[in-house]
């Protein structure tokens, strides 16, 4: 069986996607930042599933996080069959309000390593004829979002990206998958500034049956899944919907700025 490299696989999505891997006896490679959870899982799912779960701690918000990531699976002499971009973060407020070297993070964890990982990872399934990615983009890609711009911006690029590589992939034995969740119970919300928002307090989906639904979709090689008809509904409106609407709505969901005393 493949081995399966799950970014931002300490918690949430990338928890649950990294248990239906070892679930379906795929051997794992657990990327993130905090090594004592990523120990945690890596010893849960040996255990439960008798499969192999290297740790490998990095920081993708770094310059170098993806390279050393990759330099770590060539040092163990690992081949990636299945390589799940899941990291990525948002923050919330008004643009011209927020630090600059937070938003330049989020760019480079969300955009920059999930390509540089790509990209080092797919020559080789093409040549093996066999591989899966999925890229976790986001609902969020698809209109605007004032008090979350880039947040949404990288999802959007995301989504985008995704859709063209799965396109450029046909034939190869390799598919890309995007998968599009909404508001999901994570720990994303209170990184993010969001938890109390609109587009929280209207529900958020089980991680469990997002990553369920992302994994089937995924396997069969699917371009894109948006989870839920709720988000599959708001997803079509957008298609017909005049910018400026989209562009209001996205806004009145997300957190605005608190007034400031005159």
């Amino acid at each position: 069986m493949g081995t399966a490299l799950i970014t931002g696989a300490s918690a949430g999505l990338g928890a649950e996607y990294a248990r239906l891997f070892a679930a379906d006896k795929h051997d794992l490679v657990l990327v993130a930042r905090r090594r004592d959870r990523l120990e945690a899982l890596a010893r849960e799912l040996q255990s439960a599933h008798g499969v192999t779960a290297r740790v490998v701690t990095a920081d993708l918000g770094a310059r170098d996080g993806a390279s050393r990531v990759v330099d770590e699976v060539k040092r163990l002499g690992l081949e990636i069959e299945f390589l799940v971009n899941n990291a990525g973060f948002g923050t919330s407020g008004a643009f011209v309000e927020l630090e600059v070297g937070r938003q330049l993070e989020m760019i480079q964890v969300n955009v920059a390593a999930l390509v540089a990982l790509t990209r080092a990872f797919l020559p080789a399934m093409v040549a093996r004829r066999r591989g899966r990615i999925l890229n976790v983009g986001s609902t969020a890609g698809f209109p605007p979002g004032p008090f979350m711009a880039v947040y949404y911006a990288s999802k959007a690029f995301v989504n985008s990206f995704t859709e063209a590589l799965s396109y450029e992939l046909r034939g190869t034995g390799v598919t890309a998958t995007v998968s599009c969740p909404g508001a999901t119970a994570t720990e994303f919300a209170d990184v993010a500034g969001n938890s109390r928002s609109l587009l929280f307090r209207l529900g958020a989906a089980s991680p469990a049956k997002v990553a369920r639904q992302g994994y089937r979709a995924m396997m069969k090689g699917k371009p894109m899944v948006v989870h839920g008809l709720r988000n599959k509904l708001t997803v079509q409106s957008l298609r017909i919907s005049p910018r400026a609407l989209a562009r209001a709505v996205a806004a009145s969901l997300n957190p605005r700025p608190a007034a400031k005393a005159r």
